[in-house]
């Protein structure tokens, strides 16, 4: 019999490792995976192209007034073997993961507006599940009776030196004490805006991985998949 697919939401604080763990999941379960936070960094690379956000300021009204002007896309790259995004018909993949961007994008997903464009773009994703899914509120908003809700954690510090590592393997010119500032004030950002604020779900199994190695982590939550599938075959 022909098991029955499911959503896996996977939340949690910036740089605990969401995506990279989700795309190796969605590979390994042949699902499809989208990464909310590059839909949010486009989003906000589009404000910052236009000067709707910089330092400092957002402009609201001009934001949420050009919505309907940002089209954003996946396309898969078989031979990275996972999907980038597309803003406007061009690949941002490496923009979007700047230092500059980072430090822009809670303000900019924190708008309402901008949260309800692409919550509706993110159920249409789900609609025939097979999906695993990462981002901030996926378990409490966009997918709440996903039948598998991960809630990834691990220590600022320990998420901080993983980002600047990417960074500079990125070929990025960041400091250590930069980016900690920047995590910790996303985590603020994050958890204490009024739309969708960053929390876990009731029913979200915390997995903190400060000390925990990707496969480790792959293995563990992919013996949770299998057995959440099994449950609901």
């Amino acid at each position: 019999m022909k098991k029955r697919k499911i959503i896996i939401a996977i939340d949690g604080f910036s740089s605990t490792g969401k995506s990279t763990i989700a795309k190796e999941l969605a590979n390994k379960l042949g699902y499809l995976y989208v990464d909310t936070g590059a839909m949010y960094r486009a989003v906000t690379l589009y404000a910052m192209q236009q000067d709707f956000v910089g330092k400092g300021y957002i402009n609201k009204e001009k934001l949420i007034e050009n919505l309907q002007n940002i089209d954003l896309k996946f396309e898969y790259n078989q031979k990275l073997k996972f999907s980038e995004m597309y803003l406007n018909g061009k690949n941002v993949e490496k923009e979007i993961r700047s230092i500059e961007v980072s430090k822009l994008v809670s303000m900019v997903s924190a708008v309402p507006e901008v949260r309800k464009k692409l919550v509706e773009q993110q159920h249409k994703m789900g609609a025939e599940k097979g999906l695993v899914m990462d981002g901030r509120d996926i378990g409490t908003v966009v997918f709440p009776d996903a039948e598998l809700k991960l809630f990834m954690t691990a220590s600022p510090e320990k998420r901080a030196y993983r980002r600047y590592k990417e960074l500079l393997d990125r070929g990025h010119e960041v400091t250590f004490e930069e980016i900690l500032h920047n995590v910790e004030q996303r985590d603020h950002l994050d958890s204490t805006r009024k739309d969708s604020p960053l929390k876990k779900a009731p029913d979200a199994i915390e997995f903190d991985n400060s000390n925990m190695g990707l496969k480790e982590q792959f293995e563990r939550i992919y013996h949770m998949a299998l057995l959440r599938i099994e449950k609901n075959a």
